[in-house]
């Protein structure tokens, strides 16, 4: 046994780890992360508002953040787990080891391929990321871009690091690692805020992300290192299962991304509307894709490497996916419910509460709410559908996936021009009212890929869903929960020209201990699991 072995299997049999499960783990990396993200954006807030140089800035930065969703959340951690994971239960461990210094040595060229012809094409590219930007809105946005492609490869790089921590069951560290990047465009707004403002701050917000991205990739390497060993001979590119991850990797990293493409499809409509629209839709973008990134992504990574270790006979392996499948469910739809509930009814609380303060004011903290009214129509069925996505992942099947997320970004598209831009125009509304048809359609089209997943899968191992009447009760906790924030908020009236952080954190509080106490309350085992977490987690169980 080599030495990075051992120091392997005496990590993974700590107590603590069986404390701490995975899901957990991922959950608590994955806030921590989240947090940061939310401080990045209410700090970002403050010094710009909705001005076009924060349209511009959110432009040119969706290209590091699909890039790592892509790579890192998608493509890598969903095509390499499976096969390294399960070469690594059949006892391969050498040959586990080959197969993760390939595709890091695939990566490495890939990326610094991908950075030199980005950092030049960017001219030529910028009409595929803001085609509705004209003048010195334009040229700015080049330049930011080709600012964030050095880092954008770091991300890459990134998520190699996370596909081998996560198949070895260290979740949390991969998943916290963005915590510095975060940290660093914070830092950086906070020195050059004073002197600089718009699109000159903009830059040095952009040499902060950068930099972050470089110490998210220091932070996991030296523990990714002492999981996989140094390199010997050769990197095995011609190995099959290395084979296999590339195969895998394109179809993966749409289906997998798909939620980041419809964002990015949506950024381009925006990009057609008003000065502020592109900002309003990432800072909801912020709030209406935390649940699926905090609940839905935490537990899918959580029972990739854990689904693709099943072994067994067909019947037998199938039953136990779908236990997983239902369990899995179950924990989603007690998260992501709420969320759906506090978003259409509250979620002018939620942005007054993250982002109210410095330029950014009450009417545009009410602009995003009216943007997170058309979210809620189908966040649910996105994240439900990444945890089906995973099934079929761990099954070798990516090809099913492809599929149904292109029939998803196809009716993003089509139905997002239809909704945006012309319903608007026709109805004759106001044009900022545009980026609500692009979530209310990007939620419709979740909604049928979803129906296809399910049905597809359900070909496969049989029946699938969550329990028995399992959401009826969890919409009515959240929906009664909500009527008790609407009752806060309103007898809080007094404070919202003056103390709005305070009236929303008001707000927010009542609505999340009235859930907590009515899922109590009806006995959802959710609920239960979650109290029983904390008690022990405080040392009382």
């Amino acid at each position: 046994m080599t030495q990075s072995e051992s120091a392997d299997n005496r990590e993974e049999t700590k107590p603590s780890r069986k404390f701490f499960g995975g899901s957990v783990a991922v959950a608590a990396g994955i806030l921590a992360s989240r947090l940061a993200g939310l401080i990045r954006q209410s700090v970002f807030a403050y010094y710009f508002g909705n001005t076009s140089a924060a349209d511009v800035f959110n432009a040119a930065f969706r290209i590091p953040n699909l890039l790592q969703n892509l790579f890192g959340e998608g493509a890598l951690s969903a095509s390499f787990i499976p096969v390294y994971a399960r070469l690594r239960a059949e006892g391969k461990k050498e040959e586990a080891r080959e197969v993760a210094w390939a595709v890091a040595c695939v990566l490495a060229f890939a990326t610094s391929l991908l950075v030199l012809v980005g950092v030049l094409a960017t001219p030529l590219l910028i009409d595929l990321i803001a085609p509705g930007f004209t003048g010195e809105r334009r040229e700015e946005t080049i330049r930011l871009v080709q600012l964030f492609f050095p880092g954008a490869g770091l991300l890459v790089l990134s998520a190699w690091c996370l596909g081998v921590l996560n198949s070895h069951r260290f979740f949390f560290l991969s998943y916290v690692a963005p915590v510095v990047w975060s940290g660093a465009i914070v830092v950086s707004l906070l020195l050059a805020g004073g002197a600089n403002e718009g699109y000159r701050l903009a830059e040095w917000a952009a040499w902060g992300s950068v930099a972050g991205s470089f110490l998210q990739v220091v932070v996991q390497l030296p523990k990714v290192l002492r999981l996989v060993g140094s390199p010997r001979g050769g990197f095995g590119i011609s190995l099959p299962p290395v084979r296999q991850v590339l195969r895998n990797f394109l179809p993966v990293s749409v289906s997998r991304g798909v939620v980041q493409i419809s964002a990015y499809v949506d950024q381009i409509i925006a990009s057609f509307l008003p000065v502020g629209a592109v900002a309003a839709l990432a800072y909801a973008q912020v709030l209406y894709t935390l649940p699926v990134s905090l609940f839905g992504m935490s537990i899918s990574a959580a029972e990739l490497p854990e689904m693709s270790s099943a072994v067994g006979s067909p019947d037998e392996v199938n039953n136990a996916l779908r236990q997983r499948l239902a369990k899995g469910l179950g924990r989603i739809a007690f998260f992501v419910v709420p969320s759906v509930a506090a978003m259409g009814l509250l979620g002018d609380m939620l942005a007054a509460f993250l982002f109210q303060r410095g330029r950014f004011g009450h009417e545009d903290a009410l602009y995003v709410w009216v943007i997170l009214m058309g979210s809620c129509v189908g966040l649910l069925a996105a994240t439900f559908a990444r945890l089906y996505a995973s099934v079929f992942f761990a099954l070798g099947d990516t090809r099913s996936p492809l599929r149904y997320a292109v029939i998803r970004v196809a009716l993003t598209i089509a139905l997002g021009y239809l909704f945006a831009l012309q319903a608007p125009r026709l109805l004759g509304f106001d044009p900022r009212l545009g980026t609500v048809g692009l979530t209310f359609s990007a939620g419709i089209a979740g909604w049928i890929e979803y129906f296809y997943l399910r049905r597809g899968l359900e070909a496969k191992i049989g029946p699938t869903g969550i329990r028995k009447g399992g959401l009826k009760p969890i919409w009515f906790c959240a929906l009664l929960s909500a009527g008790i924030g609407l009752g806060t908020k309103i007898a809080s009236q007094s404070l919202a020209a003056h103390h709005p952080f305070l009236q929303s954190s008001l707000v927010i509080a009542a609505y999340g201990v009235a859930y907590l106490a009515f899922t109590h309350l009806f006995s959802l085992p959710e609920a239960l699991e979650v109290s029983g977490r904390i008690k022990r987690l405080l040392g009382r169980g």
